[in-house]
């Protein structure tokens, strides 16, 4: 496994652990765009339209519940178990692309997804510690994953 492909299934598990439904999100338009190549493999319906609707659709939901003050920690075990979960499936869709090992790489993917989530959490706590208002921390937060999650999948399909 190319070395390339480790640190971006840590790093698209990264974002996985900032916000959970970004990196198959990203991961179904980058298949959409022809900027990851599933096609032959079980992860190919990952481009079609319909995962690019839903994953969407549920990220953009995701981002308006976690502004809210009932949603719990991403580092309870439900929200983190679902990070690993779509951090994992992200990675493997890299590796795939790439011709590499796909368990190597969605192990590699959950374990992103678990410093990023801990990571985000601390990051966000502390500044709200310091009296920065909890929704001036989550929108940059959000397009902290957005981007990140655009610079590596244009990384992965150069």
């Amino acid at each position: 496994m190319t070395s390339s492909i480790l640190v971006l299934a840590v790093g698209i598990g990264f974002v996985a652990g900032l916000r959970s439904l970004t990196a198959p999100a990203a991961v179904s338009w980058a298949a959409r765009l022809g900027w990851l190549d599933l096609s032959g493999s079980a992860l190919a319906f990952m481009g079609s339209s319909a995962p690019v609707v839903i994953f969407s659709v549920l990220a953009l939901g995701e981002y308006v519940v976690d502004k809210l003050p009932s949603t719990p920690s991403r580092t309870t075990p439900g929200p983190l178990i679902g990070r690993i979960v779509t951090g994992s499936f992200s990675a493997a869709c890299l590796a795939v692309s790439a011709n590499q090992s796909l368990p190597a790489a969605a192990m590699l993917g959950g374990m992103g997804a678990v410093i990023g989530a801990f990571a985000g959490y601390q990051v966000r706590r502390r500044l709200v510690g310091l009296g920065v208002k909890d929704a001036f921390v989550a929108f940059p937060e959000d397009l902290v994953a957005i981007g990140l999650a655009y610079l590596l999948l244009r990384a992965a399909g150069s």
